[in-house]
């Protein structure tokens, strides 16, 4: 069994350069495949060094198409029997593909989700091995002390040689805070206490998951309509389909921040209409729920609060209405009824 890394990249050439390094560092070789999503940096630059160091299958898209469509571009090239997804400002763990592979090996079906961690000290640079600042941040790194410096310097000999000084340096959660690092753990949890919960698929990764070649090629792969959430829809079809979701212990891909925000799915919901018109289910329509309910300052009433995976699963089996915004309602009616009864 042989597994293809599916690398997504758009302009990130300093830290595609990286992720690249961390995949040559691999305990289990696997093939690369990089999209380069119309990129007008210097990604050209790194991917004809990275050619020079190592195989690499390569795809250029002269526009940027989204990365949904340079997935599916990239899983079209791959000849491995495991798909690997993983994002060009992304590092893989030294054994990122070995445990993949043993999920996948030990079950068979399996859509598996790894670890993911993320450094937020490389928030401030360009370039995180050169400790080249980002545009309007040069002020703040030039009053960095030497050690902090140090501290923050994601550098090609560590990834290579001394990886667990990079892992000392990690958090939980794809972005820093504690609202992305509560979701991790509720979604690890669920996937590791609650296997035979019905929403796991809710539990996916955009990066850090893995799917037989096959099965995603049958599905038809990411909704090319679908650039938030893609990796959750894809998830219940394939699951749908007969596949089952597990946890990949000990794959752990580290994100190397380079933005204060990120795109929120509860404030840019476009793809809300597109998920739920494939999917009319009540879990669909709870997810921002679940989602508002992990914030410091929630705005659900705490009655309604959803706090799990198992808890998301049981208020949908309660609410079984249809309609995005009725589902909801329900939900909050019923939590408020039942408070209301207790109180």
């Amino acid at each position: 069994m042989r597994a293809s890394v599916i690398l997504r990249s758009r302009n990130e050439a300093a830290r595609l350069r990286l992720t690249l390094a961390s995949l040559r560092a691999q305990s289990e070789e696997a093939e690369i495949v990089v999209v380069n999503d119309g990129s007008d940096d210097a990604t050209d630059d790194v991917l004809r060094e990275a050619t020079r160091l190592a195989p690499l299958v390569r795809i250029d898209h002269e526009k940027a198409q989204g990365r949904s469509r340079a997935a599916n571009a990239g899983a079209a090239r791959a000849g491995g029997d495991v798909l690997i997804f993983l994002d060009g400002d992304t590092l893989a763990g030294p054994d990122f593909v070995a445990r993949h592979l043993a999920v996948h090996r030990r079950l068979d079906g399996a859509l598996a989700r790894g670890e993911t961690l993320h450094l937020r000290q490389t928030r401030l640079f360009r370039d995180p091995d050169a400790l080249t600042p980002m545009p309007g941040e040069e002020a703040r790194v030039a009053a960095m002390s030497a050690a902090d410096l140090a501290r923050a310097r994601v550098g090609a000999d560590e990834v290579a040689g001394d990886f667990a000084s990079i892992e000392a340096r990690a958090q939980e959660g794809i972005y820093p805070g504690a609202g992305p690092r509560r979701l991790y753990q509720l979604e690890m949890a669920a996937l590791r206490e609650a296997p035979g919960c019905a929403v796991l698929w809710a539990a996916a990764s955009g990066s850090n998951q893995s799917v037989p070649r096959a099965a995603f090629l049958d599905s038809g792969g990411f909704d090319d309509e679908l650039s938030i959430n893609e990796h959750r829809e894809l998830a219940l079809r394939l699951t749908q389909a007969g596949l089952a979701m597990a946890p990949a212990d000990g794959a752990r891909s580290f994100h190397m921040i380079h933005r204060r925000g990120w795109r929120d799915p509860l404030v840019e919901t476009d793809w809300e209409a597109r998920f739920y018109a494939r999917h009319p289910l009540p879990e669909v329509a709870l997810l921002a729920v679940l989602w508002a309910s992990l914030a410091d300052a929630p705005a659900v009433p705490a009655p309604a609060r959803i706090l799990s995976l198992p808890q998301l699963a049981e208020a949908a089996r309660r609410v079984g209405v249809v309609g995005l915004e009725a589902a909801r309602a329900a939900h909050l009616c019923a939590c408020a009824e039942q408070g209301a009864a207790l109180g």
